[in-house]
């Protein structure tokens, strides 16, 4: 199998992720799961793991926990989803990503599993994907793998991990129709990470969410640390380019850490992943303050307030529920100057739309609006556009073009040298947004 078969493969599979208008508890089934990785030798129980669930920033605290192992030398397998541009960018050891070769090898052979043992329960391609991270983190023998759940986590298929660790990140509202309508139902969901007799570790939350996080780790007789309360975080200064802040807790004091993912909510991830790294000591893993420190430093997490471009600023940020486009909007004015906000939106069906553009729309001055060319969730422009129309807002300029690249260059056809670009709403239009910006530099 070439990497470009292994691609089509993968694209033959129902994929949730681009997909709407299904039924999350029929269709994500933890047992389907377990048969297939059984049936691929339980390959995820060879490396020691640690798992991470919530509504925001878990892709960035997870980032954050796989630089600080590694910087400690351990060899650290970190699986994330979605991808940017690449598929490969969902697996990687260290700095480097899973190869085409590789990727394509693990594939076929776990498509010989699958044509020989499946046919009556196909996997999903979230599960073939996780299965793949499973078999080439145990091949490469990773000392850790650091996991991120996709959506919930109950039911999610990197659910098969039984980690030294498992980790809350902040909880809002999001996928409503499938998670739940109240923040309680939203934490259940993500409470089934937690393990029996484990250590676990929550970001600052609602008390709603941690009134259940509190319950289900006495339930399952899991030690909970809570950041905030037990291992406590000041942010003192943050720019365009880092953010600097302290740490303090049972096993010691972090001064003037810092960080290059910039905003306020990136000082409360690199917490919890200390935190995280706090509570593998009580699993006689110790990770000397040098690593935690370099670990910080050299944390990359694209696509997350992450400044592509200068004079204009042009800023990429998957913020893509009311929550999250509240934190990037006040990050933004807190860190950036700029003369105008040119607004290039993109999201999807099943979201809050409502909300993200009520956070929004205050601070846009022009609004462009698109949507992704690879996702079928992604809403009409014409149907964003009409929720303007219902809004309080006096937006002069509201455009619709039929796709990312378009819309990025609307954008800046539009924007002065002081103003600022900001592209947000889906991490699929972010993608394709970093995509045009990478072919533009190597043409260039």
């Amino acid at each position: 199998m070439t990497y470009r078969e292994a691609l089509k493969y993968l694209d033959s599979f129902v994929n949730f992720e681009k997909s709407d208008g299904y039924d999350y508890r029929a269709s994500f089934k933890l047992e389907r799961m377990k048969r297939f990785a059984a049936l691929l030798g339980d390959p995820q129980e060879s490396v020691r793991s640690i798992h991470i669930a919530g509504s925001k920033g878990k892709g960035s605290t997870a980032s954050y926990v796989h630089s600080i192992l590694g910087a400690a030398g351990f060899k650290t397998g970190l699986y994330t989803s979605p991808h940017l541009v690449s598929f490969r960018e969902r697996i990687r050891i260290g700095d480097e990503l899973v190869s085409e070769d590789d990727l394509a090898r693990i594939l076929a052979r776990i498509k010989d599993v699958v044509e020989s043992s499946m046919k009556d329960r196909q996997p999903t391609f979230f599960e073939i994907y996780t299965a793949l991270a499973y078999i080439y983190f145990e091949e490469k023998k990773a000392d850790f793998a650091v996991y991120e759940a996709g959506l919930g986590g109950r039911l999610d298929a990197t659910n098969l991990v039984e980690p030294l660790v498992s980790a809350i990140t902040p909880l809002s509202y999001e996928h409503t129709d499938k998670l739940g309508d109240t923040l309680t139902e939203i934490a259940i969901e993500k409470c089934g990470i937690i393990k029996t007799g484990g250590v676990s570790v929550s970001a600052p939350q609602e008390e709603e969410a941690l009134k259940v996080i509190e319950d289900t780790c006495r339930e399952r007789k899991t030690r909970l640390i809570i950041i905030g309360r037990d291992i406590k975080f000041k942010g003192s200064a943050s720019d365009e380019d880092s953010s600097t802040f302290d740490v303090s807790g049972p096993c010691g004091e972090y001064k003037n850490l810092k960080t290059s993912l910039i905003g306020a909510h990136q000082v409360v991830n690199a917490a919890t992943a200390i935190g995280i790294v706090e509570a593998l000591r009580l699993q006689n893993v110790i990770i000397p303050e040098r690593a935690v420190r370099c670990g910080i430093r050299h944390a990359k997490w694209p696509g997350r307030l992450e400044v592509i471009d200068r004079e204009p600023f042009v800023l990429l940020d998957g913020a893509h529920n009311k929550a999250s486009a509240r934190i990037l909007i006040e990050a933004v004015k807190k860190i950036f100057k700029y003369r105008r906000l040119v607004l290039v939106l993109g999201v999807s069906k099943d979201k809050d739309v409502k909300g993200i553009l009520e956070e929004l729309l205050p601070e846009a001055g022009a609004v462009i609006l698109t949507k992704s060319k690879v996702s079928s969730r992604a809403l009409d422009p014409v149907e964003i556009r009409e929720k303007i129309l219902n809004t309080k807002h006096d937006i002069k300029d509201v455009i619709l073009t039929h796709n990312t690249e378009e819309a990025l260059n609307t954008a800046l056809t539009m924007a002065c040298p002081e103003d600022l670009v900001l592209i947000t709403g889906s991490l699929f239009i972010v993608g394709e947004a970093k995509e045009h910006y990478q072919k533009c530099e190597n043409t260039a």
